[in-house]
């Protein structure tokens, strides 16, 4: 041994992963510490000192102590690595034998396998090494693709593939199924009720970690002890936005499991790929649901609407609601800081941005909340004091143009369809002719790539027509839904943020006749959520105020002057 390797201390390097259970006991951490202790004793190693990644697969060399011990190496203070065999340094060939044949001689350490009788400072004990190498990662290879198919069978059947049970649920000892953790889900709800009030995801943790809410990983550590990789037991109430985001977008929520969402490219590449829906498999009402469908739509309307705050952070309840009858732009809402909240009025987006564009199309909020209350209680009576009259009214608005776009877009869906067919058979054809020497592989090449591309079309588009057929047929029966939601909301004195979102599809505001006078009527045209536009839908408002010289509002541009 030199005088170097003296003076530095011995690494015992200890790895363990999920893959190596199948083995037993024999590669678990406190085996591998007795073989690696009683090693560096028998020959005297200097100042043994253990490195250990619990949990971490051969294939990733991003593990935390073996980086550590990398690091030290790098500054001098290992000489000599021992592990207990090869494969736990790595189950990569390519990076195994990188760090084995190059690192660690750049470095002037001397690396050790105790079981495969690998030593650096003895060329003879080396031979095989390449080979064993190439058997470890042979091995990761073959239990990744067992450990694919497992997982299939198990999504196909509808089981859940995560080991550890959402925020606000557990697992039932017995069945291993889930249910409903009073406690947690209990904010989980409070978390969609704040979304569907209007409030974005960053202001909703900003809520949850001023009162002092733990977060989900904190609560599972305090009430069950189960540790994640993303714990922070400094900063237990430190909700982030992109948690609650995720929260609102996770259908485990709904009663649903939805499986096969995420993928990785290899089992050397492990960088997730996120797959669309369609392509999902999606199994409903597997387990006890949090939140309605009602909230849920209601809040996935509201994450599509991605509302902008204000500067003084006061929720806008009719964010992502109001709309230009011209340019069909959202609406801005001015807050009129330094007067009344009767000042408080929207204008075009566009005519803000530039005036030339469109006009302001100026409204009062108060003015708006007259009239979207008038028509919403006007609408909810006529539906539940004639319910009959009123479903066939909207079926007969709806029926003759809805049908008729139904029926267009079932006539597309099954002429893509036919032609699918007909390029199977062309591709068929084509395939046995080459293959019978009828024509040659460049003809076969030439003729086929002619259709590829719009066979490619094709297989993405019919998914995407039947999902919209699926959406125009929804929106033909949307009347009972309608109705259902009138008659739990019999007497309807205030506007809040859920209530628009769940009666409300849009509100689109005309220009007034003659711009900024107190008496001019101006069109509002209100769109309820499965029925659409109901009677008239126009409102003759009136404003009781003069419009307002130009007002200090919490925008960031300098407010245009009403003319």
């Amino acid at each position: 041994m030199n005088q170097s390797n003296q003076i530095k201390k011995t690494a015992l390097y200890c790895r363990l992963s999920q893959d190596d259970g199948i083995e037993g006991d024999s590669n678990s951490i406190q085996n591998q510490k007795t073989i690696l202790q009683k090693f560096a004793e028998d020959h005297h190693f200097p100042s043994p000192c253990f490195y250990v990644d619990d949990g971490f697969s051969g294939g990733n060399f991003q593990r935390p102590a073996f980086q550590q011990m990398i690091s030290d190496m790098e500054n001098g203070e290992i000489g000599i690595i021992v592990t207990k065999d090869l494969s736990r340094l790595g189950r990569n060939q390519l990076h195994t034998g990188l760090y084995i044949e190059e690192r660690f001689p750049m470095f002037g350490v001397r690396y050790i396998a105790i079981n495969d009788n690998v030593d650096t400072d003895s060329s003879e004990s080396n031979d095989l090494m390449p080979f064993k190498n190439l058997f470890n990662e042979w091995f990761i290879r073959d239990t990744s693709r067992k450990i694919r198919a497992v997982l299939k069978a198990k999504a196909e059947r509808g089981e859940r593939l995560g080991t550890r049970a959402p925020y606000g649920y557990r697992k039932n000892p017995g069945t291993k199924k889930l249910v409903v953790d009073d406690e947690a889900a209990a904010i989980v709800r409070r978390i969609f009720a704040m979304c569907a009030s209007g409030s974005g995801p960053s202001q909703i943790a900003r809520i949850l970690k001023k009162e002092q809410i733990l977060t989900p990983t904190m609560y599972a550590y305090t009430k069950y002890g189960t540790t994640h990789v993303g714990l922070d037991t400094q900063r237990p109430y430190h909700w982030s936005g992109d948690t609650v985001a995720d929260m609102l977008e996770n259908e485990i929520y709904l009663g649903n499991t939805v499986n096969m969402k995420h993928s990785s490219r290899s089992y050397k590449d492990k960088r997730r790929v996120e797959h669309p829906r369609e392509e999902c498999l999606v199994f409903e009402n597997t387990h006890p649901a949090l939140v309605t469908q009602e909230v849920w739509d209601i809040v996935q309307r509201v994450r599509k609407s991605k509302h902008r705050r204000t500067n003084m952070d006061e929720q806008n309840k009719y964010s992502g609601l109001v709309f230009c009858s011209d340019c069909s732009s959202n609406m801005v809402l001015h807050r009129a800081h330094t007067m009344s909240a009767s000042y408080n009025h929207f204008t075009c987006r566009t005519y803000k941005k530039d005036g030339e564009a469109c006009t302001g199309h100026y409204i009062r909020e108060c003015v708006l909340d007259e009239v979207v209350l008038e028509d919403l209680r006007r609408v909810t009576a006529m539906a539940r004091e004639h319910p009959e009259k009123f479903a066939a009214y909207i079926g007969s608005k709806q029926s003759a143009e809805l049908q008729r776009e139904i029926r267009r877009q079932e006539k597309e869906l099954a002429a893509m369809r036919k032609r699918k067919m007909e390029l199977d058979t062309i591709f068929k054809k084509l395939y046995e002719d080459s293959v019978l020497g009828r024509i040659t592989t460049e003809q076969f090449q030439m003729l086929s790539g002619s259709y590829t591309e719009e066979q490619s079309r094709i297989t993405v588009g019919i998914p995407q027509k039947e999902k919209e057929i699926q959406r125009l047929r929804e929106t033909a029966i949307g009347t009972g839904g309608f109705l259902d939601k009138a008659k739990r909301y019999t007497d309807i004195t205030e506007l809040t943020p859920e209530l628009l979102r769940l009666f409300i599809e849009k509100i689109v505001v005309h220009e007034k006749e003659a711009k900024w006078s107190k008496h001019a009527p101006q069109t509002v045209e209100i769109y309820y959520n499965g029925i659409g536009y109901v009677g008239s839908g126009q409102q003759d408002v009136e404003e009781t105020m003069e419009a307002p010289e130009p007002l200090q509002t919490q925008e960031t541009e300098e407010p245009r002057q009403a003319s």
